[in-house]
């Protein structure tokens, strides 16, 4: 996943302008997205509202475009994808999904399909440790990168019934954030029931929460205020409070 002029003249017409050589210590984002059958209708035009508006303040965030790395993952539509911006990668892709913050374009997302949450929270964390050696690699410094899980339902198999799979991932979530090797927020949204609450909980004990609604604006603009308190080396209280202030904010934001 080298990234170098030779590599940006294969890049679509539309990444041209991806600053790879940008030296900036860099902050990896994931956006690990439920788009399964349960999300249509307002939900995910809700949510590509909200990603069409973030990515334009990210552009015009002068200490967030040049240093946040942002990569989307999206469990439903075609089972697990990744999604460089707004072109979505074929399985088994060399090319890395980040995408600086002043470039990121988000796709336009569809819902279908079944809930492979595991999955997902897999490849997302696969791709953090690639990006992570790929920075290393390059001489560049890195923030503690930042995933964000969001769900309306629970995990499931291939066929659409629920599964107790996610439970092998919850040791290596302990472990991974455990070293600080990034930070997971998982977000219930819309009617998700008590036992999907309970697996968020279970893969982010200090960072999850279960809102009554879509408000995929306001979790965006929690995730930039997070990606700022990383640059500025703040301690686990500030993250915890900013968390707080977005959860008890909800009820301000459902009409």
């Amino acid at each position: 996943m080298r990234h170098n002029r030779a590599r940006n003249r294969t890049v679509r017409t539309e990444y041209a302008d991806i600053e790879f050589e940008n030296n900036a210590q860099r902050l990896p984002l994931v956006l690990c997205l439920d788009t399964s059958s349960s999300m249509s209708g307002p939900p995910i035009q809700t949510l590509n509202e909200a990603l069409r508006e973030w990515a334009r303040e990210l552009h015009d965030d002068v200490s967030l475009s040049h240093s946040v790395d942002v990569a989307v993952v999206t469990f439903g539509q075609q089972g697990v994808s990744t999604w460089q911006g707004s072109r979505q990668l074929p399985p088994q892709s060399p090319d890395s999904p980040f995408v600086p913050a002043h470039a990121f374009r988000p796709p336009l997302l569809f819902a279908e399909g079944v809930t492979l949450m595991t999955e997902a929270l897999e490849l997302a964390m696969w791709i953090v440790s690639a990006r992570k050696t790929e920075l290393r690699r390059s001489g560049l410094q890195y923030y503690r990168p930042q995933i964000c899980l969001v769900t309306d339902g629970l995990p499931t198999d291939g066929t659409g019934h629920p599964t107790d799979n996610w439970k092998r991932v919850v040791p290596v979530l302990a472990a991974e954030q455990q070293a600080r090797h990034f930070r997971l927020y998982a977000i219930g949204v819309g009617g998700i029931t008590p036992r999907g609450e309970e697996v968020l909980q279970a893969f982010a004990p200090k960072f999850n929460a279960r809102l009554n609604g879509f408000p995929f604006r306001q979790l965006l603009q929690m995730m930039s205020a997070s990606a700022t308190a990383e640059q500025k080396g703040a301690g686990d209280e500030v993250f915890e409070k900013i968390f707080s202030q977005f959860k008890t904010q909800r009820p301000a934001w459902e009409s």
